[in-house]
Parts: C-alpha cells; structure tokens; sequence
C-alpha cells in the first residue's frame, strides 16, 4: 500500500490541518509505504509572494517533522523538486474534460464569490491527480472537502486507461470521519481562508488570547447546557486533552455550574500541554536547518525514481516515447 498526501505552505500550519492531515500522515506511516510532499506549485494559486512562499515552505517542513513525521520511515519532500509532476500535468491534461473541472465544488465556489479566475486555479485538480498518480499511490488520506478531487484523480486515470492502456493505479479516497472537520473560533471550519484559526506553534500570550476570545452564547454559567456537545471549546478540547477530561468538562457544562471562562481557559491549557513536546523538536530543528534541507534533498531523490518510471510509462503508452 503506497499512501501519498500533500500540504500547501500558503500559511501558518493551525490545528485543522494537524488533526485534518498531519496527525493521521504520522500513524499511517506505520502502516504503509508513505509519500508527503509540500505542495508549493500549488500555492502559486494564491500566494504570490515568493519570499514568503520559501519561508513557510521551511516552516511547514519544520512544523511536520517536529508534529512526528520520520524521514526514515516516509518521502518527504517538495513538490517543485520532483519536476516531472508538471509533465504529467500537461499529458494529463490532454484527457481531461471542461465539464469535469468546471464541476469541482471547489471551482464553483470561488465563481460564486466573484474571485478572479486564472488557469492555476481551474486546472489545480489536474495537478493533483498528477501529485496522487505520479507515485503509484493506493490510498489518499483527505478531509472531506477534498474528496471530490481525489474522484476526479480516478476518473482522470480511468480515462487515460481507456484511451491508452492499463498506465496507472486508481487510487482511494480515506477519510477520517472524526477529525475531517475542526471547528474553528467562530464554528466554521479551521481554514486560513477564514482567519478562525489556532496555530499549532506561535506567541504564547497572542494564542491565549485568541482562544479566550472564542465567542460563546449568553447562557448563565448556571444554566444547563443539554447541548455541551455542540460547543466550539467543547469540542475542540475533546482533540487535545485526555478523553476523560474532555468528558468532564463536557459533563460539567451539559449539568450547568461551568463558566464559559473557566472552559476556554481549560481548553488552553490543554492545547499548549498537547504540543509542548513538538515545540521542543522544533526548536531542535530549526536550529539545525542543514539537516531539515537534508531530508527534503533526499525525499525528492526518492521520489523522483519513482515519478520517472510512471512518467515514462505513461509518455510510452501515449506515443511520446
């Protein structure tokens, strides 16, 4: 079983994308063959800053290994470093209908708000089904909302299937139903887009602050709350504490008798607690950078074997040999 996920540098890395991605990237690694890549190609769809997209490329490298992944037991590296990607990209491309991309929920989504469209943007679940299908990937850990792109990965290569011969292997969307969406500070969904995050390392003071400020309703601390469970801070304490303390706290505010305050200030203590380890690591690592551009060398190196193979195997199939 090959595994293979990504992960933009479009921003600071927050708890959406640890539980969403980065946590579930780590166990898998145990289980299988696991490719993870930076995928700083695509963040040129939205970031155009190019000294920031270098600096929170190193981040998010720092950010992974520090959150528990193993160079020696994964590929990890950048995506711009395994070229071939884009080639595939383009012969890819070729096989692909309109009606496919301009179905991509994403896609529509960002015509409804009136944002200003360039071919990045509409051919970035092209990209992807390169990303996924360039390594022989099996499996595809994904949060939901990214579910559509991983279909469309296999509708992609079942069509190039069918136009050329049996090329590549059709992927399989995995989901984790529990952690597939964090709430974020006001409800929705953790996203930078939104600016509801937490970040997973940062300022102290500044993170207290931002978790103090989630907005609650305007219930009494007395006052029952039948429905504890469906609280922002509630909920998000239940992924960074011990079950038996979230469940406390959850008891506490569905009986009444809990403030707000009181909860907030809990769920601090336990999401600063949860990465007190990581914040160790990766001080340890920034502080050794040679090692971190080290492993992303020799992950592309790794990776670039394989991509060559599938590559040449698809330019084979389709005539371009």
């Amino acid at each position: 079983m090959r595994i293979l996920s990504g992960i933009q540098p479009s921003g600071t890395l927050h708890l959406g994308n640890y539980f969403g991605m980065m946590r579930p990237a780590s166990e898998l690694q145990e289980k299988g063959d696991a490719y993870y890549f930076i995928a700083n190609y695509h963040s040129m769809t939205s970031l155009y800053d190019p000294a920031e997209r270098r600096r929170n490329t190193l981040d998010v490298a720092l950010d992974f290994l520090a959150c528990g992944l193993d160079p020696k037991r994964t590929v990890f590296f950048r995506q711009s470093d395994v070229p071939e990607v884009t080639e595939l990209t383009w012969i890819l491309g070729t096989v692909t209908p309109m009606g496919l991309l301009e179905r991509c929920h994403s896609y529509k989504d960002k015509l409804a708000k009136g944002i200003s469209f360039n071919f990045g943007l509409f051919a970035y679940p092209v990209l992807m089904a390169a990303d996924i299908l360039i390594y022989d990937s099996n499996v595809v850990p994904v949060g939901q909302d990214q579910k559509q792109h991983v279909e469309v990965t296999r509708d992609i290569a079942i069509k190039f299937n069918e136009q050329y011969g049996e090329t590549f292997v059709i992927p399989e969307p995995q989901i984790r139903a529990e952690t597939a969406k964090v709430p974020g500070l006001d409800g929705e969904k953790m996203s930078k887009s939104y600016g509801n995050t937490i970040d997973i390392f940062g300022d102290e003071k500044a993170l207290r602050k931002k978790v103090m400020g989630i907005k609650m309703d305007s219930r009494s601390p007395a006052e029952p709350k039948p429905d504890a469970d469906q609280n922002i801070a509630i909920q998000i304490l239940k992924l960074v504490a011990p079950p038996e303390a979230a469940r406390d706290y959850e008891d506490r505010l569905r009986a009444g008798g809990l403030g707000y305050g009181d909860l907030k200030k809990a769920l601090f203590e336990h999401y600063w607690n949860h990465f007190t380890a990581a914040r160790t690591k990766r001080a340890e690592l920034a502080a050794n950078l040679d090692y971190v551009n080290q492993v992303l060398a020799d992950g592309a190196a790794k990776g670039r074997v394989v991509a060559q193979k599938v590559l040449q195997r698809a330019k084979v199939a389709s005539g371009l040999d």
